[in-house]
């Protein structure tokens, strides 16, 4: 049953990068309707992000509050609304609009996915669960060009977005009558720290322990460079190497490919790691470095022949994943049950918020010269900073020693 819930929570964590995807690749179609410059690209993107980082931190709590059910119920509902609505866009503004309300229903997504890892799975077995969820993002991605090549090869680019939108629709109506909670949280406790008194932990309680800070920070400075690389991908393609939407549609798939072999290795060589007797400090943090290691070749992107660059794009994404897997299992090793998606919503929080910050001065360098050297050559140090302050941050990855004052349920 349990991986049957992990293969179920993937399907719509693909459903999501579909979604996010759908802009990026077909821009260059939108732009013929809807002129966008470089800044106001990154502008879409962050009006998507801001939202995200938002709901991000607020669908932790609200998943907390409704239950895993009934909160993915109601975030998968109104992101696919979200998503559709795009096709009404007859402006940069209410394309911003769109994408705005597109992150407040995609931020919910993934502090849902934590808390069912956390009630369905050991601790031994949470970085393989997580990593398949994660598999999703690559399954999105993947799909995303030649199925938005195909459809613009028979109508416009707004039935784009009403398809994709579809997707979300059958999913919670599969979700709804075929998700069930856990019969017995045993499984959660064993990993977790034993309750205190019923006194609550205020939300803002949880910046107290500086695992929390150090996920934050870790988070926004890889996932600054991860968005970059998913939504900037495509258009790297048609403005820095002159691919049209064919040649998009049949090579920006593969990175995503990769990525999906990220999920799955980093996720699984953690849980090899810790089958073989390895600590949880030792199996989390291994795994970790490996992952962080080789994503400054993304240097090297603008100076090699298409094809290398491909390759490398291949390698980064790759990394990524399985550098993200890690990370967002992390909150269900340190943290209770019962804050687990309040924790993993802080920490997607930090992520999106890097994401606009990044993409942000990216838009503006591109926009006066700098070049994509520059960029990446930035970007390309983000993951090995934010291994090092989780070094700093978490000496040791074990469950937190709770204040003994304190049940685990997050107040207002």
């Amino acid at each position: 049953m349990r991986w049957r819930i992990a293969i179920l929570i993937s399907a719509a964590i693909a459903i999501s990068y579909l979604d996010r995807q759908t802009l990026p690749v077909a821009v260059k179609a939108i732009s013929r309707d809807i002129p966008l410059s470089n800044v106001q690209f990154s502008a879409l993107q962050s009006a998507f992000l801001f939202s995200y980082a938002l709901m991000y931190a607020g669908g932790g709590r609200l998943v907390d509050f409704l239950g895993t059910h009934r909160g993915f119920t109601a975030i998968m509902l109104f992101w696919s609304l979200a998503c559709a609505s795009h096709a009404l866009a007859a402006s940069f503004a209410m394309l911003a609009t769109s994408r705005f309300l597109l992150g407040v229903g995609e931020g919910g997504g993934f502090p849902a996915a934590t808390r069912a890892v956390q009630e369905w799975f050991p601790a031994q077995q949470r970085a393989t669960a997580m990593g398949i969820i994660n598999a999703g993002t690559a399954l999105g991605a993947v799909v995303a060009p030649p199925l938005i090549a195909m459809v613009l090869g028979y109508t416009n680019w707004r039935w784009i977005f009403v398809l994709t939108g579809a997707f979300g629709l059958i999913w919670a109506a599969w979700w709804k009558v075929s998700y069930s909670e856990p019969k017995s949280t045993a499984i959660s406790r064993t990993a977790s720290p034993s309750h205190g008194s019923h006194q609550s932990l205020p939300w803002l309680g949880l910046f107290r322990f500086r695992e929390t800070w150090g996920l934050i920070t870790a988070k926004f400075l890889s996932d600054a460079a991860w968005f970059f690389y998913l939504f900037w991908l495509p258009k790297y393609l048609y403005d820095a190497r002159g691919f049209d939407i064919r040649a998009v549609g049949t090579f920006a798939w593969m990175p995503s490919a990769a990525a999906g072999i990220g999920c799955l290795i980093g996720g699984g060589f953690s849980s090899l790691l810790l089958s073989r007797s390895c600590s949880l400090d030792r199996a989390r943090k291994l795994a970790l470095g490996a992952s962080a290691a080789v994503m400054p070749f993304v240097i090297l992107i603008p100076h090699v022949p298409v094809s290398w660059a491909i390759t490398l794009f291949c390698l980064a994404y790759f990394g990524q994943q399985s550098w993200s897997t890690l990370v967002m299992v992390l909150p269900t090793d340190l943290f209770p049950q019962n804050i687990v998606g309040s924790v993993a919503g802080l920490v997607g929080f930090g992520g999106a918020m890097g994401g606009i910050a990044f993409g942000e001065v990216a838009g503006y360098l591109l926009d006066r010269g700098f070049g994509y050297g520059t960029v990446f050559m930035i970007a390309g140090t983000f993951h090995v900073v934010a291994f090092l302050i989780i070094l700093g941050a978490i000496p040791t990855m074990q469950p937190l020693q709770m204040p003994s004052n304190l049940s685990y349920e997050v107040a207002p």
